[in-house]
């Protein structure tokens, strides 16, 4: 099976980086100051699907304030729009393997529920997984190109299906909607996860998730319908599987057994026999092959940045690169020729921007340019990695970023940021909110509490059954960490995190409200209790999992209240902004709501922004630009004004 090669296109807003560290001294100069529509005016784009022809290059972009799929021609020049969605993010697949139809998924205002469309040759748009109440899941192409494979949960909300769907079925037709009988390969029974297929479609690899630190590995037999378990029962050991080998005979996986990191291994299927192939001292994130098996593209988590490294398969050698633009590269796809390969690079102080690279003439060539032109890169923070001893002496990694505005002798109000998760990872890359609150003054430092993923599996999972505790302590070394440097205000700093991280925000408000001088919560759980059993049914197993890791809302309803800041809001006495979602499937809008509320009536001042087209995740443009805005000028209020107001009254 070929599955293409996309980069994840949901909003992140923890991308951080590191080109230089970013306490080295500079020259004073004058950095100008950008609104953030000049930081939102920065064209986001990801993703990379080859045309047949491999003549051009699709990909999604906001260049209209939503995404929208676009096609670029190998050799460069202008951009082409291929939808015209004015209300629901498009977020491009592929397109067909014999012709230009294109393959998109979208939801409906950001409320997950994602449905497959094509884009016919005439122009006409077709959804392919017309139920209105089901999630589909491109799986990708056949080895043979002649159909597609989906997975789906309209049989049972709780469970993903797996399909195949026939290309001479889908036809041109006037309807935008038509009703397909695609055939089912696996019917799931609500425990596994779908993964990759063999290229003879006689097997299906699948994942059980029992807690983050054990997830069973499966091989099901689509002949004779038989499921087998490849890992031992007794093994707490994460497993994820990659690819088959063209010939169908091996699996490759990456595991963590025996090790901190994961790396990658190959299953023989018909003896059982494990090999390790490859192992770096970081985590190996993923692994696959081209289309017809020349290379093995590995993408390595080193230190919060990805590392990329592609092989020769037959004779395992790596691949020597001419010297490749500065900055981060990531997303590699190569096409199924296997002449041309797409990728992106970032940095600190440069957004995404796409290339093609030619393995005959080993020349690359920069597709688009996706800085506003009206933003001097040099104004820009380059971030510095640096690491920390917690309460117990554990060593936290975090991203810090010093503003260039300051001038010797001046301190700067700072803010921490918590990245979502549980187990999310605040990674080395350009965001445009960060360089805003930097370039507006303010020190940003990115924590990896424990628990983060990215630093070995026992950090993983150091905060299990903790959350609240081990980790709420982790921020607020942190905090003290940022006040002893000689630019940082002691008195001026603040929280902010999305998700997971805003979770972070309230709970350093409620159950430490001394530490921390205002919190920002982007779409924060307030309430576990009710969090944990709202969870969207098409988490399925990994809703289980989930309550290994925080609790079960059942049997440790205590545990979570206590750990729930809404139940001891009457102690935030620190100002708080809100920013929610009204489609929010996860966080829950009332989450926000009842916090605002519980938070007013202890007379504290509160800030709330609801988006009522928006869900986990404020993916609109314009969205981005009045929260992000609505960041700024809380901070000004609260604590940038708050403190110059302090200096003039010692004055």
């Amino acid at each position: 099976m070929r599955t293409t090669q996309l980069s994840c296109l949901l909003l992140s807003m923890l991308l951080l980086a590191c080109d230089r560290p970013a306490d080295m001294a500079e020259e004073p100069n004058e950095i100008e100051t950008y609104t953030i529509e000049q930081f939102m005016n920065t064209e986001q784009i990801g993703g990379s699907a080859f045309s047949p022809d491999e003549s051009k290059i699709m990909y999604s972009s906001k260049k209209t304030g939503i995404y929208n799929a676009y096609e670029l021609a190998v050799e460069g020049g202008e951009a082409q729009q291929l939808t015209n969605s004015e209300s629901e993010s498009v977020f491009a697949y592929s397109y067909f393997p014999e012709d230009e139809r294109i393959l998109f998924s979208s939801d409906k205002g950001g409320n997950e529920i994602n449905h497959l469309f094509v884009k016919n040759l005439n122009g006409e748009i077709t959804d392919l997984t017309p139920d209105s109440t089901a999630k589909a899941m491109f799986m990708g192409w056949a080895a043979d190109d002649q159909s597609l494979f989906y997975a789906n949960n309209s049989r049972n909300p709780q469970a993903f299906d797996v399909y195949e769907l026939n290309i001479d079925q889908i036809e041109e037709v006037e309807s935008s909607v038509a009703a397909y009988q695609p055939k089912m390969l696996f019917e799931n029974d609500g425990r596994f996860y779908p993964g990759p297929i063999s290229e003879d479609k006689k097997y299906m690899s699948l994942t059980e998730s029992i807690t983050r630190q054990k997830v069973n590995m499966y091989l099901y037999n689509m002949e004779t319908g038989d499921t087998k378990m490849l890992n031992d029962a007794e093994d707490q050991v994460a497993y994820a599987p990659q690819y088959f080998s063209k010939d169908g005979s091996k699996l490759y996986f990456l595991s963590d057994k025996n090790s901190e990191f994961t790396y990658l291994s190959s299953y023989d299927i018909a003896s059982g026999e494990i090999n390790k192939v490859e192992e770096a001292e970081w985590d190996i994130m993923y692994a696959y092959q081209s289309k017809n098996g020349k290379y093995r593209v590995v993408g390595i988590n080193n230190d919060a940045q990805t590392e990329i490294k592609i092989y020769e398969e037959a004779s395992g050698a790596q691949i020597s690169l001419p010297e490749m633009p500065s900055g981060e590269i990531t997303s590699v796809n190569i096409s199924d020729s296997e002449k041309l390969m797409a990728f992106y690079v970032n940095s600190s102080t440069s957004p995404n921007n796409l290339y093609v690279y030619n393995f005959e003439t080993e020349e690359y060539t920069q597709l688009t340019d996706t800085m506003n032109p009206e933003i001097d890169e040099m104004d820009l923070v380059n971030g510095e990695v640096v690491r920390y001893a917690s309460f117990d002496g554990m060593e936290i990694p975090a991203i810090l970023y010093k503003p260039k505005v300051l001038q010797e002798g001046d301190k700067a109000p700072a803010m921490l940021w918590i990245h979502g998760g549980p187990g999310g990872q605040s990674r080395l890359g350009y965001n445009a909110l960060v360089q805003y609150l930097v370039n507006h003054g303010y020190t940003i430092f990115a924590v990896n509490n424990r628990g983060s993923s990215g630093y070995g599996k026992t950090f993983f999972a150091a905060d299990d059954q903790k959350h609240g505790e081990d980790d709420l302590q982790d921020c607020v070394e942190g905090k003290n960490y940022l006040a002893s440097l000689d630019y940082i205000d002691s008195t001026r700093i603040g929280i902010m995190g999305g998700s997971y991280g805003g979770y972070m925000t309230l709970a350093a408000l409620a159950f430490e409200p001394e530490e921390f001088d205002v919190g920002v919560d982007i779409f924060g759980v307030s309430n576990w209790l009710r969090t944990l059993k709202s969870i969207p049914p098409w988490w399925g197993a990994a809703r289980e999992s989930l309550f290994n890791e925080m609790g079960n809302p059942e049997t440790d309803s205590a545990k979570l209240y206590n750990k729930s800041p809404l139940f001891f809001a009457d102690q935030i006495t620190k100002p708080l902004l809100v920013l929610q979602g009204a489609n929010d499937p996860r966080v829950l809008k009332v989450e926000s709501d009842e916090i605002v509320e519980k938070v007013e009536a202890n007379g504290v001042a509160v800030e709330y922004v609801v988006f009522e087209d928006e869900g986990h995740g404020f993916l609109k443009k314009d969205n981005q630009i009045e929260g992000y805005q609505a960041i700024l000028e809380f901070l000004d209020k609260y604590l940038k004004a708050a403190a110059e107001e302090e200096v003039e009254a010692s004055l």
